[in-house]
C-alpha cells in the first residue's frame, strides 16, 4: 500500500527528482553517512559503499522500490530519523505526520534506530575512551562513533539479539545510554509478544468442539522459541495468487465463486499483497502458473507468500477447470526451499475452497464444490500429512476435513472464504496472529448450517510454521 503525505504547497512544486536534488543539497556529508548506515540491510552494502552523496542513495532506494513518487515514506522516515524534519515538506510530510505513521510502517529496523540513537548520544571525549577500551581490536584509522557501532556490528560482536558488549561498553564510558537499550529491549518484546486476547475475542472460540482449540493454539504458540514471529518489514508484503474455477467440462458451473475472489483480492490487497487472480485455469495453464511463481525473483524481497484455490476436489487433491486431479502435496512442493530459495524461512499459506470428498444434491440457494460425506478415507489425518510438504514455514487452510463437502452459497460466496476475509478484517487490527484467525474461522463455519439444517462443515487447518504469523495492521479500514 502505498503511503501518501498531505497535498503539497506552494513551496513544493517540481517533478520528483528535482524535490530529490534539493533534498540532497542540504544535506551534508555526515547527514549522507548517515543515511547509508540506516538504510544496511535495505541497500546492498556494495552500494552503499560506493555512495558519496546523497543523491547516490537516492539513486539506490529508488532502484530497490524503497522510494518513488507515488510512495516516498521510507525517505521520509529517514529524514525524520536523522534530525531534518525541515525537508519533510518537500515530499509532502509533516513531522506529526511520518509520527503517526511510523508505527505501522516503519522500514529501519529497531535495532539500527537504536545504534543511530546509541551513536548520537557519544560525543567526540567518550569516542576517545571507547576507542581506547578497545585498544587493538579496531583499525588504526579516524573512526566515527556511527562507525565504531558499524565495526563492532560486522566483527559481530554485537547484533539485535546480543548487546551485551555495547552494554559492557556504555557501562564504562557513557552509562546514560544504557537507558536507550532498556528502551530497545522493551520495545522489542512487545514487538514479539503474544497480544493478549479480549474477553470478546475470546468467546469466538467457546462452543462446539474444535479440530485445533484455542487453548491448543495457544499451547503451540507458547512453546515457539521467545515467541518468535515472522518478520514482516521487507520491501513489500508479498505476493498473493488467486486460481477461481467457474465453469468445468462436465462438472457444475461454481456459481458464487466470483464472489469469493472478489473478497480474496480486496482482504489481502488491504493487507498490502500484490494480488493476481487466474479464472478458469487448466491443468497446463496452473503449471505454468506454478512455474512463474516458483521462479519470482520477486519473492526475495516479500515477506510472505499466498495461493488461493476456489474449485471442485476430492481427497488430497483438486480440479482443474478441464477436469485434470491435481494433488495439492504437488501444488505446495513447488514452494519449498529447495524449489523456491526466496520463500525459504518465509511462511507460505494457501487457502483451498474446494470439497474433499463427493459431490451431493444440492438445497435451494446451497451448493457443494465436493462429494459424498458418508465415505471417509481411512485417515484423516494421513490425507492431511499427505498433502503438506514434510518443511517448516508452510500452512495450509481446508476448506473442510477430507471426506466432507463444502458448502457455497451462490449469491454470497463459500462459507469458508467469506468467515476467513470477515475475520481478516476484524481481527488483524487487533493483532490476532493466523492460527488464532483460523480458530475463529473453525468456529463461524461450524455453526452454519443449510435451509433444513442438516448439512453443516468444518475447516481443517495443517501447518509447519516455526513462528508467530501476524500481519501488521493496515493503516487504512477495511469495508466489505
Amino acid at each position: 500500500m502505498s503511503s501518501q503525505g498531505p497535498h503539497s504547497d506552494k513551496n513544493c512544486k517540481g517533478t520528483f527528482r528535482e524535490k530529490l536534488l534539493i533534498i540532497g543539497s542540504n544535506l551534508g556529508v555526515e547527514d549522507v553517512e548517515h543515511l547509508k548506515f540506516l538504510c544496511i540491510g535495505l541497500v546492498p552494502h556494495k552500494k552503499l559503499e560506493k555512495s558519496s552523496s546523497a543523491s547516490d542513495v537516492f539513486e539506490h532506494l529508488l532502484a530497490e522500490d524503497l522510494l518513488s513518487d507515488s510512495d516516498p515514506f521510507f525517505l521520509a522516515e529517514l529524514l525524520y530519523i536523522i534530525g531534518q524534519k525541515k525537508l519533510l515538506q518537500y515530499l509532502n510530510y509533516t513531522k506529526e505526520k511520518v509520527e503517526q505513521l511510523l508505527p505501522a510502517q516503519r522500514r529501519v529496523s529497531l535495532f539500527r534506530n537504536l545504534l543511530y540513537e546509541v551513536s548520537e548520544g557519544i560525543d567526540k571525549e567518550k569516542l576517545k575512551d571507547m576507542i581506547f577500551l578497545l585498544g587493538d581490536l579496531l583499525p588504526k584509522t579516524e573512526m566515527t562513533s556511527l562507525g565504531l557501532l558499524a565495526f563492532l556490528e560486522k566483527q559481530d560482536k554485537i547484533d539485535e539479539d546480543n548487546l551485551t558488549y555495547l552494554e559492557d561498553l556504555c557501562k564504562m564510558v557513557v552509562p546514560n545510554l544504557l537507558r536507550n537499550i532498556e528502551k530497545y529491549k522493551r520495545e522489542k518484546a512487545t514487538q514479539i509478544g503474544i497480544p493478549p486476547v479480549d474477553k470478546e475475542a475470546e468467546s469466538l472460540y467457546q462452543g462446539e468442539e474444535e479440530l485445533f482449540s484455542q487453548t491448543e493454539v495457544k499451547t503451540f504458540l507458547e512453546a515457539l522459541p521467545g515467541a518468535a514471529v515472522y518478520r514482516m518489514n521487507r520491501k513489500h508484503r508479498g505476493h498473493c495468487v488467486i486460481v477461481n474455477n467457474y465453469s468445468f467440462t462436465s462438472l457444475r458451473d461454481r456459481r458464487g465463486t466470483y464472489k469469493d475472489a472478489e473478497i480474496l483480492k480486496r482482504v489481502f490487497n488491504w493487507l498490502g499483497f500484490r494480488v493476481c487472480t487466474y479464472n478458469n485455469v487448466t491443468r497446463g495453464h496452473m503449471e505454468k502458473v506454478l512455474q512463474e511463481q516458483k521462479c519470482n525473483p520477486d519473492h526475495v524481497n516479500g515477506d510472505c507468500f499466498v495461493f488461493c484455490i476456489l474449485t471442485h476436489g476430492k481427497f488430497g487433491a483438486v480440479y482443474s477447470s478441464d477436469e485434470a486431479l491435481i494433488p495439492i502435496r504437488e501444488i505446495m512442493s513447488h514452494f519449498t526451499a529447495l524449489q523456491c530459495p526466496g520463500l525459504a524461512e518465509k511462511p507460505k499459506l494457501f487457502f483451498i475452497q474446494a470439497c474433499q470428498g463427493d459431490e451431493i444434491q444440492p438445497s435451494v440457494s446451497i451448493e457443494a464444490d465436493a462429494l459424498n460425506p458418508e465415505q471417509q478415507p481411512a485417515s484423516l489425518q494421513g490425507i492431511l500429512q499427505d498433502s503438506i510438504p514434510v518443511e517448516a514455514d508452510f500452512l495450509l487452510g481446508l476448506a473442510t476435513v477430507p471426506g466432507y463437502v463444502s458448502f457455497r452459497d451462490v449469491q454470497e460466496g463459500s462459507w469458508y472464504i467469506q468467515s476467513l476475509c470477515n475475520r481478516l478484517k476484524t481481527l488483524v487490527p487487533r493483532r490476532e496472529d493466523i492460527l488464532s484467525i483460523l480458530t475463529a474461522v473453525n468456529n463461524d463455519v461450524s455453526r452454519r448450517a443449510d435451509k433444513q439444517g442438516t448439512k453443516k462443515q468444518m475447516p481443517q487447518p495443517a501447518f509447519t510454521l516455526r513462528k508467530k504469523l501476524v500481519f501488521p495492521v493496515p493503516l487504512d479500514a477495511l469495508s466489505l
